[in-house]
């Protein structure tokens, strides 16, 4: 589920959270979240490695203002706020995974943020139009995201295309802008600590399916942006059912 659900718009975050709940799982925890998102991030490195290949040899040559030197400094700068944020109300958020209400708002927002999307007509800028204002407000989507349910590629996707991002490069910045978010959250979470050996195959198997995702998604499934609402209309119903559950409780 994190392999599909980390690079489809529906949240992996508040997936994880209800499969957990549904199947008892006690013993996970934000430790094995991050595992599994570790796996999801190898997947970028393999899917967009000449782009990370290039932009890591042009800073170290100091070609600082080339198109990939460029887009290096725009990702470090669209993680700050995320980054800032999740540091200092870490507790606040991980608190939030307990929590079936929270999550069922979550994907309301999430399912608000791909409907308008879905119905904006397009600019079609491409990656190297993007400036340091789009990708901090970019980065305050990433933000939003730290709330369980709220789909962080859904919400850096959106983002992109609203501020007039072709579908693809949207897809592009969100998905590179991942790896310095997902590496400060296993920072945080793990420290000096090396990855439980336990959880080992829950990371391998998030990568195989991750990069499969991303090749669907990137491919065929949002060469359109009209194709959003149907991811829409999943978390919508998603909301409804985990919000339900949620009252019952």
């Amino acid at each position: 589920m994190q392999g599909i659900a980390e690079w489809f718009p529906v949240s992996s975050s508040g997936h994880l959270v209800v499969l957990e709940k549904l199947l008892g799982f006690v013993n996970g925890g934000i430790s094995f979240d991050v595992a599994i998102h570790f796996g999801t991030l190898m997947a970028v490195f393999v899917y967009f490695g000449k782009d990370i290949v290039d932009m890591v040899e042009d800073i170290l040559r100091g070609r600082w203002k080339s198109e990939k030197g460029k887009l290096f400094w725009l990702l470090i700068l669209s993680t700050l706020p995320a980054g800032i944020f999740g540091y200092l109300f870490y507790n606040v958020f991980e608190t939030g995974f307990d929590s079936l209400g929270v999550v069922s708002i979550g994907f309301g927002i999430t399912g608000l943020l791909l409907s308008i999307a879905s119905i904006k007509k397009g600019v079609g800028k491409s990656i190297d139009k993007v400036d340091w204002k789009i990708a901090l407000l970019i980065g305050f989507a990433q933000m939003v995201a730290l709330v369980p349910g709220v789909s962080r590629a859904g919400a850096t996707i959106v983002a992109g295309i609203l501020l007039g991002l072709r579908e693809k490069d949207a897809i592009k910045f969100s998905f590179l802008m991942s790896i310095p978010a997902i590496f400060g959250a296993s920072i945080l979470t793990f420290g000096n600590e090396r990855l439980p050996a336990s959880l080992i195959w829950a990371t391998l198997v998030s990568f195989v399916v991750g990069l499969g995702a991303i090749y669907a998604l990137s491919t065929f499934i949002l060469q359109n942006r009209k194709n959003l609402r149907w991811f829409a209309l999943y978390v919508f119903v998603l909301m409804i059912l985990v919000g339900s559950w949620a009252l019952i409780k």
